[in-house]
């Protein structure tokens, strides 16, 4: 009786390992990558990581200017917004410091456009139909 064993398999390189195809070096540079793979990832997961908490250690930006050099100065702030007679505020939205309020007036709607920080108007927007 005789016993049956793997049959010898030889590649370009020189002599497979037993139970595989692959050659020592070609083991050698597959350990290599699959090391510098997980290098990889593990620096990858690191550097997302430090970035989320670098974003959420600082303020946010506005415009590209720090949160804290467009905040309106400390205590009160009172702002006048003139408003013809008869007209009425619709909508107001807000978007950074500035504060857009939508005016509906005998003359046709408007909207006001207000800088938080001065408390000035900066612009007034008629709308027009076509």
């Amino acid at each position: 009786m005789s016993v049956v064993s793997e049959p010898e398999t030889r590649t370009l390189a020189g002599t497979a390992l037993p139970g595989t195809v692959f050659t020592p070096g070609q083991v050698r540079i597959l350990k290599i990558a699959v090391i510098v793979m997980g290098v990889l990832l593990v620096g990858g997961f690191a550097f997302v990581l430090s970035a989320i908490v670098y974003q959420a250690s600082h303020p946010t930006q506005v415009g590209g200017i720090a949160a804290a050099q467009v905040a309106p100065p400390p205590g009160d702030i009172s702002i006048d917004l003139p408003v013809p007679a008869g007209s009425t505020v619709t909508a107001m939205s807000l978007d950074g410091n500035r504060l857009a309020v939508h005016l509906n007036e005998a003359a046709g709607p408007e909207i006001a456009i207000i800088d938080l920080a001065s408390g000035r108007v900066i612009a007034h927007v008629k709308l027009k139909p076509q």
